[in-house]
């Protein structure tokens, strides 16, 4: 086993409860093809299997597939069918060669659009019965079975694929070498894809087709590479554009309309204010209110922004209370400034009214319009949860869920005996799961691995997967349940409820600090650029976390995965001593400054480390 310089405790658990295993500790992530050469090259067997650590395997696949591999000595490579967290069929579970035109298809839709033809369809194979053995031309890197003979005749990974791309690469060298590639469909695993990238995101996109790119470079005639070299940047960079943009319509969308009614209804209440108290036409300065109303507007919404007002789920008092909030902060500003400014406080009180009243209005439309994230019936985001194992392990997990962040509407107890038992929240055992979801209205499915078998969980999550189920597994003895909806989401991991980094209120906390510090560094930075090691890049610095492109404190420059998501830094918390931290003593730093997030640590490290702020 390698561990590639993961931080989640891992390879402490691994010495105590297997000290038997062979445990190479990278001090580095090196990468997927690097970590997999070093286990193979101490490997002695008859057969190598690659398999990604977020995948459950059922207890007779291994038993099953190496059968196969006896029976067929023409076979080099064997994948496998692979299903999300939610029961669905992973398409990459069998491909075939990207060649420039069945990349082509891929890219430009037409392999989603035409996908039972055998030309369109050539990516993922979607031709191909899924629950038929098949044979194919690349297989997944999540779960590849080899044949050692093969590798020692192909060489190993190639690593000049740091992530993604490799197992293409190895498929086609063993097919170039006289071996068959199959895909098994006689046995199924749970691949929580999702849950290290996402495939909306920029970074995987660019990721992915540069690894295709690379491959063409090795495979493909001069001629051939280029063109599809060609059409891979093309479509990092349609991709990419597509992906930003799409992020970014989602997250201004509803905020713009917000502002837009906002601000419209402060300009139907100066009209009517000005014809109810008979003041004449456009008595107030129409140059003044086209800067105050928008200022109004934008503070109003920013302070229901601080308030948790745009955070799910929604909940209207914490926008009335950031409007409140906005409209004293106003208020003070305004009895601040030159008599020539000051026009009405009446319309900046009905203004408050106004607003409030927007808020409601478009909260209860987009609710009536089934909008998940504006629902104003809190129940109808409850999560109703039946917990399938034993008794001692449906309490050990029901006290976990109550730890959590989620406040579950109902807890059920399916018991995995066959008989009955005496617990209060019993509703029915394991053969009745498809009447006790209908009954209770289950939306949600725990199966506690303790007690029930891998293949009894995949085979019942392959059952219930049209009726549209959360599946989630608690592993016996952890503190977290871990589940995924789709290749596409990480969807929900429940742990004790930490308060990370990444909690709506420590995010907004954390951007207030960044913009109040940049703020003031602007503001002296011909003093403060004395003291800064790298005068100009401080500059840069200074103005990238000002607009969001970075933060003050964070993981540095590097994308963690395993950590709560936040923005690349200028600082870590390492910065804060003298010498210089490195290894396991740094990644227990990060942990603990993601896990446990206060403002206060970061004026700390900026303060200790002001000299680095050009770093």
């Amino acid at each position: 086993m390698v561990d590639n310089n993961s931080v989640d405790g891992s390879v402490a658990l691994v010495k105590q409860k297997f000290p038997q295993v062979k445990l190479i500790v990278n001090d580095t992530n090196t990468g997927f093809s690097v970590a997999n050469n070093q286990a193979i090259k101490l490997a002695n067997g008859k057969y190598i299997l690659l398999l990604n650590p977020d995948t459950v395997v059922q207890e007779d696949t291994f038993e099953k597939i190496i059968s196969f591999m006896n029976e067929h000595p023409n076979a080099g490579g064997l994948g496998i069918k692979m299903v999300d967290g939610k029961g669905n069929f992973l398409p990459e579970s069998k491909r075939g060669l990207p060649t420039p035109w069945v990349a082509f298809y891929k890219i430009f839709g037409l392999a989603k659009l035409l996908p039972q033809s055998k030309k369109f369809g050539q990516y993922h194979l979607t031709f191909l019965d899924k629950d038929k053995t098949n044979e194919v031309d690349i297989l997944s890197g999540a779960f590849m079975l080899l044949r050692k003979e093969a590798l020692d005749k192909i060489g190993l990974l190639d690593e000049t694929f740091f992530m993604y791309g490799e197992d293409v690469d190895l498929s086609y060298r063993i097919t170039q070498a006289g071996y068959k590639n199959y895909y098994f469909a006689d046995s199924s695993i749970i691949h929580y894809k999702g849950e290290s990238t996402k495939k909306s995101s920029v970074n995987y996109v660019v990721m992915f087709y540069k690894a295709m790119a690379i491959f063409a470079r090795k495979h493909f005639s001069n001629k051939g590479a280029g063109a599809y070299i060609f059409f891979i940047y093309l479509a990092i960079y349609l991709r990419a554009f597509v992906a930003i943009i799409m992020r970014l319509f989602k997250q201004l969308f509803f905020p713009a309309i917000d502002f837009v009614c906002i601000l419209l209804s402060l300009y139907a209440i100066k009209n009517s204010y000005e014809v109810n108290f008979k003041l004449y036409p456009n008595f107030y300065s129409a140059n003044i209110l086209s800067i105050a109303f928008p200022i109004y507007t934008l503070l109003w919404m920013f302070f229901s922004y601080l308030s948790g007002g745009y955070d799910q789920p929604l909940k209207l008092k914490r926008l009335i209370r950031g409007v409140l909030t906005g409209s004293a902060f106003i208020l003070i500003v305004y009895s601040l400034l030159p008599e020539y400014y000051r026009f009405s406080r009446a319309l900046i009180l009905f203004g408050t009214a106004s607003t409030c009243i927007v808020y409601v209005l478009l909260r209860c439309v987009y609710s009536i319009a089934g909008i998940k994230q504006f629902k104003l019936n809190a129940e109808a985001e409850q999560k109703f949860i039946a917990i399938i194992g034993d008794e001692e392990e449906f309490e050990r997990v029901s006290d976990l869920l109550k730890q959590t962040s989620i406040k579950p509407k109902f807890i059920g107890f399916v018991s995995n005996e066959a008989n009955g038992v005496k617990n209060p929240n019993y509703i029915g055992n394991f053969t009745q799961i498809d009447e006790v979801i209908e009954v209770h209205k289950i939306n949600e499915v725990i199966f506690c691995a303790k007690n029930i078998s891998s293949q009894n969980i995949i085979n019942k999550m392959l059952s219930l997967v049209a009726k549209d189920i959360e599946f989630k597994i608690a592993p016996p003895e952890s503190l977290s349940i871990i589940g995924s909806n789709s290749i596409d989401t990480a969807g929900e991991l429940y742990v004790i409820d930490l308060n990370n980094v990444a909690r709506p209120e420590n995010k907004r906390k954390k951007r207030l600090l960044d913009i109040t510090v940049s703020g003031a560094l602007l503001l002296f930075f011909p003093v403060i650029m004395i003291f800064q090691k790298k005068p100009g890049k401080f500059i840069l610095n200074t103005l990238k976390v000002f607009f969001a492109a970075n933060t003050w404190v964070g993981y540095g420059n590097s994308i963690r995965k395993d950590l709560p998501a936040i923005k690349p830094s200028v600082l870590t918390p390492a910065d804060e001593f003298e010498n210089v931290v490195t290894g396991e003593k740094f990644n227990l730093l990060l942990l603990n400054y993601s896990k446990e997030y206060k403002a206060e640590n970061d004026l700390r490290i900026i303060f200790k480390a002001f000299r680095k702020l050009g770093s």
